[in-house]
């Protein structure tokens, strides 16, 4: 039976890296001689410069399943645009039934997300900012959501290069 345990908020930091554990579950599979326990960890990785990525992996140990996930996340990391500490402008991520809603905020303002999103935000470097979780809670589909929204951002250089147009026209 899969038990979903309480997010846990472990940093560590080391190669430059900032490494944040979201959750650990212990899941088991039934088999003919009884049940097979194993860990199942989600981490996030980032630079704090904006660059972020997040990795799942499952062993039989926990700390062998956070070093996977770790590696995991190393391998899928992604740049993120960040304008004076805050996002460029809103975006909406959805990964399955979750949505995570970014709004880019003032100087001063922090990080005002919950659970998994925050940890991704904090990993990303993103200092200043107001998220909203619409949707499953799951964190899984929370940290894959808000990955999915910080993909899409773009800054207002890449937009008006896409457009032939100069920044001054397009703002």
């Amino acid at each position: 039976m899969a038990r979903e345990q309480r997010p846990q908020r472990r940093q560590e930091q080391d190669d430059g890296l900032i490494k944040k554990t979201i959750c650990i579950n212990r899941v088991s599979k039934t088999v003919k001689g009884g049940k097979n326990m194993r860990f199942a960890a989600l981490v996030v990785v980032g630079d704090g410069a904006g660059r972020v990525g997040f990795g799942q992996g499952k062993s039989k140990e926990v700390p062998e399943a956070i070093e996977k996930a770790t590696q995991a996340a190393k391998k899928n990391m992604i740049s993120v645009p960040i304008v004076d500490t805050t996002i460029p402008h809103e975006v909406l991520g959805r990964f399955g039934k979750g949505a995570v809603l970014m709004l880019p905020a003032a100087e001063g303002t922090g990080v005002i997300a919950g659970g998994p999103v925050r940890a991704v935000m904090e990993a990303a470097g993103v200092k200043n900012i107001r998220t909203k979780s619409h949707g499953t809670q799951n964190p899984g589909n929370c940290v894959k959501a808000t990955i999915a929204g910080l993909a899409s951002l773009k800054t207002a250089e890449e937009i008006a290069a896409l457009r032939g147009k100069t920044v001054e026209e397009i703002i």
